[in-house]
């Protein structure tokens, strides 16, 4: 199927390779002549992208940082047909790889060169057996064919170093066809040194978190998903409310508000909203008391739609109501970076512990107030979009972009 190479792209992620760059190029110049060979820039600071140009590649710059971001925006503005991905400091030919007839083919290295104790190789192996129940032989090789099909089941990647783990998880996970093809191929490999222990604690911590579950944000990037941090173990209403956060996270489906939810029955969506109130109800043995428990777990749900924001309104509330701050000033950075999102598990959490934080500080007349502004606020989250309302709004809007990549 593979045989004669036609309509294959060549992606290469590369960051501050120039002095191994352009011999790369010219060699699957050589290997594949008839191929487009694209090289993703993550802001390199030398000379990579002229070198890589030079060489006969398109250079794509892009300005964020990580393996899998880059290789999502390369394979965006790619052609459609097979896909290449290719390390930038490889040495040795590929061809065998793009001979297969896999949907997904990994080259095996046939050779090891430096690296440290193995235990990020196997983590990933352990983590792709989990969830798939095949373990690879490498679980990090950057050295991959896509088929059209494997394009559609893994991009975008996952972010980070994560992205090799988690887009063999998702091949096989869609029941595509996978092979692993031993090659005599070396690169630069990191040594038993500082730099080196960073570089695979970085591969152990992302493939982690690429393991888990992941959801694309409005840039159409594809992050963990962290909320689950949020459960609090010493409350089981709070627990409660973050495992059907997590629910709708894992198996929820393209619904949006109530009233698509309503009008579809039977979705995580429903679930949350008799389930949250119900919890309120447990929790405070009140009427009252479940609705601005779940009123309020709502309103944080619809603040979940650019990083920060919601953790910002967590942090606003959570001072004069009393409300613990360490995790969210923690997840706040990655959140803002776009490295890790919340999703319903964290920011329905969020807002029901500022809904159960606001139950022990308002009675009577101040709840029925803070019941009908939460219910406002709600509805109008319903009718229109809180986020659009927010960035139109002096002061709430500055506020709101403060820190968030523009």
């Amino acid at each position: 199927m593979n045989s004669n190479f036609d309509g294959l792209t060549v992606l290469v992620a590369a960051r501050n390779e120039e002095d191994r760059i352009e011999e790369t190029v010219a060699a699957l110049r050589k290997d594949f002549p008839e191929a487009d060979i694209l090289v993703v820039d993550g802001r390199s600071e030398d000379g990579t992208a002229s070198r890589a140009e030079s060489a006969g590649a398109v250079v794509i710059r892009v300005e964020r940082l990580g393996k899998g971001e880059a290789l999502s925006a390369g394979e965006r503005a790619a052609p459609p047909g097979l896909l290449l991905l290719c390390d930038a400091d490889l040495r040795g030919t590929l061809r065998p790889l793009v001979e297969s007839e896999a949907d997904l083919a990994v080259a095996a290295f046939r050779r090891r060169v430096g690296g440290g104790f193995g235990i990020a190789k196997r983590v990933g192996r352990e983590l792709v057996r989990l969830r798939t129940g095949v373990a690879p032989r490498e679980p990090l090789s950057g050295q991959r064919l896509l088929s059209a099909r494997a394009r559609t089941a893994c991009f975008p990647l996952a972010p980070g170093f994560g992205c090799e783990v988690r887009m063999t998880i998702d091949a096989l996970k869609a029941g595509l066809s996978f092979e692993e093809i031993e090659l005599d191929l070396d690169h630069r490999a990191t040594g038993r040194d500082r730099a080196g222990f960073v570089h695979r604690g970085r591969q152990l911590v992302d493939a982690v978190l690429a393991a888990g579950p992941l959801a694309v944000n409005f840039r159409g990037h594809r992050l963990p998903l962290v909320g689950w941090t949020t459960a609090n173990q010493g409350d089981p209403g709070i627990t409660l409310v973050t495992l059907l956060g997590f629910l709708d996270d894992v198996y929820g489906g393209h619904q949006r508000g109530f009233r698509e939810h309503l009008r579809a029955r039977r979705t995580t969506g429903m679930l949350k909203a008799v389930g949250i109130p119900l919890v309120g109800l447990l929790r405070t043995r009140s009427v009252s008391g479940a609705l601005l428990f779940a009123l309020s777990a709502n309103l944080f749900n619809q603040l979940d739609t650019k990083p920060g924001r919601c953790l910002k309104a967590y942090l606003l509330a959570a001072g004069p109501l009393g409300a613990p701050v360490g995790l969210a000033v923690l997840l706040l950075p990655y959140d803002l970076a776009e490295r890790t999102m919340l999703g319903d598990a964290g920011s329905n959490t969020l807002g029901a512990v500022v809904g159960l934080k606001s139950v022990d500080r308002f009675h009577g007349f101040s709840r029925l107030a803070a019941i009908a502004t939460l219910a406002g606020l709600n509805l109008l989250g319903e009718r229109t979009s809180l986020g659009r309302l927010i960035e139109r709004t002096p002061g709430l809007r500055e506020l709101d972009a403060l820190g968030r990549k523009p």
